[in-house]
Order: C-alpha cells, then structure tokens, then sequence
C-alpha cells in the first residue's frame, strides 16, 4: 500500500522497487494506491500483481487555485488518511497474510493487521517524521519569517509515529534513516536496513567529460523546498568568485514560499531551473550537489553517481552512506553554506581529477544499487512474517500480500 504513483519521483521509485520485489516471488500481491506511471517498466513473475487504484482525490489546479494552497499539509494529511480508510476497507475484505504499507498512508490498516494478528512491514522513506517536521518548522521561520502550514503538520506526525508503534517491522533506505528513527524513541530491533536498486542502465556516463576551464558545472536534481536545503547551496555558491560557478536545476518549487525564497536567492548567480528529465544533467554536469537537511536516502545521489559525477552532500542525506569522503566526493554537515563552498573551492582546485572521481562513484553504485537489493527485501519481508512451514513459495503461490 503506497501513496505515490509507482515510479515518479523518490516516493514514487520506492513504491515501484518494493512493489517489483515483493511481486517476485511467485505470491500474490494487491497494490492499493493512486496507481503507476503508464511507461513504468514493472517486471513480475505469476502469479500477476493485482492493481487496486485509489479513488481520486482534490486535483492539481484546484489544490493551486484554491484556498487550499495556503494549507498544503491539511490537504496532505486529509488525501493520505483517505486513501488509508478506502484501502482498509477493501483489505478487510481480501484477508491477506501479510500487509506492507507506506508511511502516511498505512495506518487504518496497520491497526487492522494488529487486531487480527496479521504480520506487518512499514516501509519509512524518511528519517523520522518528527524530525522532519522540526526542520521545516525551522527553516520556514528562519527563510520567511512565517509559521509553517505544509507538510507535515503536528496531526500528521502523530499519524505517522502511531504507525511506528503498530508496525512489527519497518524498513528505512540507509544507516541514517535507522539512527534518526532510534534518536526519537523508535525501537532498534524493529527496524532494517534494506537498500534501493537504482536502473543502472539509464543512469550512465555520457560521452567523455573534457575538465572545463569555464565555470565549474554543477547539478541539482529535485524538488524545490526548504528542506532539501537549496537555499544553503545558492548561499555557498554567492562565496565564491564571480563566474566561479554555473548552476544547472532540475526540478520545481513545491510550495509559495519555496519560490519566493528560490527567487530571492537566485539573484546574483549563474542558474537556471527548469523540470524535466534529468539524465542529460547527469551527463553534462562536472559535479552533483544535494544540500539536504533531512533525506532518508535520495535516489537522485546515486543516479547522478552511477552517470559518473562525484557528488557533495550533507551528513543528513541518507545517500552520503555510499560517498567516500574525498574519493568520490565529499560530506558535509546540514545546513552550512561555509562547509558547501568549502567543498565547491576544493572541487574546483581538484577539478583535473573530477572525471576519475565520477569513475570510481560508478564502480560503487554498481555494487551497492543492482538488483540484489531487490532479492535482499524479498527475503527479508518473507522471512520475518513467515515460519517456514507457514509460507513454502516454491510450492504455494496463495499467499496474498498487501
């Protein structure tokens, strides 16, 4: 059960990889969600993975051009309990042996699954939701002066840790994902590790970077909001010389405030920003920066290194677990536009080496990021909601999962 059509975005991506592996293994899966992407690729095995697409829910132009745009987090907090109260009704139904839900959205069949004692999977893309939480409160304060009315709000955060509390177990995307849930009260031994696949096929180098002489080519790839921290690197790059620096966004505000911040600290840079497909980015760039100050993996860290770009990013972007620091690129604290430029000056000091860098961060993706993670959550999910003699999938394909 997923929130976010399988295949777009980092939500979307997770959706996708969970969905592709638990459908592997010859069981039946129920996907319960707003649905896929019409070009995503999902490759399963029989028995075929059972589509159930959510209802729809406030659209795009009414969410912008309404009164709602002022309360994005309500309407958040409102579509996902939705799309929670309809999936449980129609899973109540199904009786499944197994239910793996998404964060936000698995909550009325979380307490289902524990009243009827059925085995549960929580899967987290975030670090914790508290903390998440307090560093938007933070930033919206610092960056606009005003109190924070987008996601997630204080109800949806007590949603989400009441999911953590039903869940028998929860899946998180990196080490820094599991020490964020543990720092706020979550239990260690519930939690694992599992790793994202990345499609290493389509996110690959591009024809052979020549070390420019120019500015220095830098990549962002994602959305525009205040805890990606975006405004932390525009700051850093306003350290350097003039024309040290050109500046290449993919991705799009997200929120009214967002974009009055992004336009303020535009000027007086070389950017531009637009959406789209990122791949030529990748290939065009000579490094790749994610400023996060809370990210539970960031998938767009690991394509932008299997194109064969060093990266920077912060302590506080689950990712950086795949960076090594000053081999294929550099970690830096959240939250410091001194500790981006720093990192951005010995870029530039090293840029003759930058090409190699982005060789060795390939060779790493290559081994952490191919499909044995989807094999690794497959068998993590099966093996801890059934005893062997309980699910035998080599000779009963019944079993039906959520």
């Amino acid at each position: 059960m997923y929130g976010a059509p399988a295949g777009s975005g980092g939500l979307g991506l997770q959706a996708a990889t969970a969905l592709t592996a638990l459908a592997g293994r010859g069981v039946t899966v129920h996907a319960f969600g707003p649905g896929r992407l019409s070009d995503w690729p999902l490759q399963v095995g029989e028995p075929p993975l059972v589509w159930h697409r959510s209802p729809k829910s406030l659209t795009y132009r009414a969410l912008r051009y309404s009164w709602w745009r002022w309360y994005q987090g309500h309407y958040q907090l409102l579509r996902d309990r939705s799309l929670g109260r309809w999936a449980k009704r129609v899973i109540e139904r199904l009786s499944p042996e197994c239910c793996y839900v998404f964060t936000q959205v698995g909550l009325e069949t979380l307490k289902w699954a524990r009243k009827n004692e059925i085995p549960t999977v929580l899967d987290n893309p975030t670090g914790h939701i508290r903390h998440y939480g307090e560093v938007f409160a933070r930033e919206t304060r610092e960056w606009s002066g005003s109190k924070h009315l987008g996601h997630p709000t204080n109800a949806m955060i007590e949603r989400v840790e009441e999911e953590y509390y039903l869940a028998d177990r929860i899946r998180v995307s990196s080490e820094w994902a599991k020490r964020s849930l543990i720092s706020y009260g979550v239990q260690a031994k519930k939690i694992q590790v599992v790793p994202q696949p990345l499609n290493l096929s389509r996110f690959r180098p591009g024809p052979t970077r020549v070390c420019g002489t120019g500015p220095l080519q830098v990549c962002y790839v994602g959305s525009l909001n205040l805890a990606k921290g975006f405004q932390y690197l525009t700051r850093a790059i306003k350290r350097l010389a003039p024309d040290a620096v050109d500046l290449e966004i993919v991705g799009a505000t997200g929120t009214r405030i967002a974009r009055q911040v992004f336009q303020k600290e535009r000027q007086g840079i070389n950017v531009t920003a637009v959406p789209g497909d990122p791949l030529v980015a990748y290939q065009r760039a000579e490094i790749f920066v994610l400023p996060s100050l809370h990210d539970g993996f960031g998938f767009v860290v690991g394509e932008a290194m299997a194109c064969g770009l060093p990266v920077i990013v912060t302590e506080s972007c689950g990712a950086s677990g795949w960076v090594r620091n000053g081999t294929t690129g550099w970690i830096v604290p959240p939250g410091r536009d001194d500790a981006l430029a720093g990192a951005l000056i010995e870029a530039l000091h090293r840029r003759a080496q930058l090409n190699a860098m982005g060789q060795l961060a390939r060779a790493d993706v290559e081994k952490l990021g191919n499909l044995e993670c989807l094999g690794q959550l497959r068998e993590w999910v099966y093996s801890n909601q059934f005893g062997p003699e309980e699910l035998n999938v080599e000779t009963n394909g019944s079993v039906n999962v959520i």
